[in-house]
């Protein structure tokens, strides 16, 4: 007897919201008083109206609003009971604190994704690697203080920072500090927080003595490429090998870090400096680490994989609504940013099940259009990620010949 492909569940935006804890929400809710003097629009209803407009790609208000309105026959499936007017909503995205939603995205992150930062990692170098970059995003006014030079009618952009820290194991965010644009990438440093074991690599915007010494008695490898202001002095030439000169490494130093005029503030540190050269690029590059056991071509390599998180960045601008906010406020952006950051998570979660059963892997920006089009739809997603084909119209397994068929077709 064929199979029914009647699907009776949730559709797939209430699939999504079924990985996020809704008692988890109502605790967040109540430690940040987000309820309060709310009767109607409470903080899940915020969540799940910010996620609908990350899936739709909304860029107005309006167009999030009627867009939920036309929905209106499956909010129940979403836990909501009716669509907020628009000055509800932005009201909500004005009042309601933005530490909420970053809660919350950190606290899937660690349901999904977790690591303790107390712990120790071991095994192969990418389930230990970390790396951590910056992303702007450009607003139309000056909400955020911009970067750069103002333009000819002395007006300036405002922008936000991303500051963020992904495991290369897990390709998500496992930290986002969230400031202007203006905000220095060394200033976020101290509160990166990294197990014992792990390698950390940065681009040399990171370069700040005191936290890379305090990784260092930490058990943290750090790589870096060297600031041309950098103070050092070698200890010692250490020899390279000819397969490694073959390969690019042209020097490999040991060196004292820092400046002695200044060791009572910031600590001097032994580190190692490595010219590598790419031949492919015909561009020369000095790398610094703390690492005294990793090959040089090894250091070179990890550097390279600092791109990962470059595509991170580009995925996420790519298939989210970044370019139009729905508040021209500081606190309605960071909302805005926070679920898109959410919506990210919870797509990459709904790929990776799916990609466990699966030799050929879905692409990122597969999953998350087959999302945005199919929101409403009623079908089992995993499932359909699994095996799409068996989703087409007509489709039938191929019975063998000599099995007894007990119903004719």
């Amino acid at each position: 007897m064929p199979k029914s492909t009647y699907f009776t569940g949730q559709p797939i935006l209430g699939q999504l919201l079924s990985l996020i804890p809704r008692p988890k929400v109502d605790q967040l809710a109540k430690k940040h008083q987000s309820n309060r003097y709310c009767k109607k629009f409470r903080a899940y209803d915020h969540l799940v109206t910010m996620l609908f407009s990350s899936f739709h790609h909304c860029s107005s208000l309006r167009e999030l609003i009627t867009g939920l309105q036309a929905s209106s026959s499956r909010l129940g499936h979403l836990g909501i009971q009716y669509t907020p007017r628009k000055s509800t909503l932005a009201d909500a995205n004005r009042r309601r604190s933005a530490e909420l939603f970053s809660e919350l995205f950190h606290s899937l992150r660690k349901r999904y994704y977790g690591f303790s930062p107390d712990s120790t990692l071991k095994g192969k170098l990418n389930e230990r690697l970390f790396i951590a970059d910056s992303t702007t995003i450009t607003l139309f006014s000056e909400v955020f203080k911009g970067c750069g030079n103002a333009m000819a009618n002395g007006r300036k952009k405002g922008g936000v920072k991303a500051h963020t820290l992904i495991r290369a194991k897990d390709d998500v965010p496992c930290f986002v500090h969230i400031t202007q644009a203006a905000t220095s990438d060394r200033t976020v440093m101290p509160r990166l927080d990294l197990p014992s074991g792990s390698i950390l690599v940065m681009d040399k915007g990171y370069n700040s003595y005191v936290p890379m010494a305090k990784w260092t008695k930490q058990n943290v490898t750090w790589v870096t490429r060297l600031n041309a202001r950098a103070c050092w002095e070698v200890l010692q030439e250490l020899p390279v090998a000819e397969k490694f000169k073959n390969n690019g490494v042209v020097s490999d130093r040991l060196v004292i870090l820092g400046n002695r005029s200044r060791k009572a503030k910031v600590p001097l540190q032994q580190a190692r400096i490595i010219v590598y050269y790419d031949k492919k690029d015909n561009r020369t590059f000095e790398f610094l680490t703390n690492s005294t056991e990793l090959t040089a071509l090894t250091i070179a390599g990890l550097y390279k994989r600092r791109w990962q998180i470059e595509s991170l960045f580009k995925r996420i601008k790519q298939n989210f609504q970044l370019h139009n906010f729905l508040g021209d406020n500081q606190n309605a952006i960071e909302i805005q940013i926070w679920c898109t950051l959410i919506a990210d998570l919870l797509t990459k979660v709904v790929k990776d099940r799916a990609d466990k059963f699966r030799k050929t892997k879905w692409s990122f920006s597969n999953v998350a259009g087959l999302i945005r089009q199919h929101l409403g739809t009623y079908i089992d997603l995993v499932r359909f990620l699994i095996n799409p084909e068996k989703a087409l119209i007509g489709y039938r397994e191929k019975v063998p010949e000599h099995q007894l068929k007990l119903f004719k077709t």
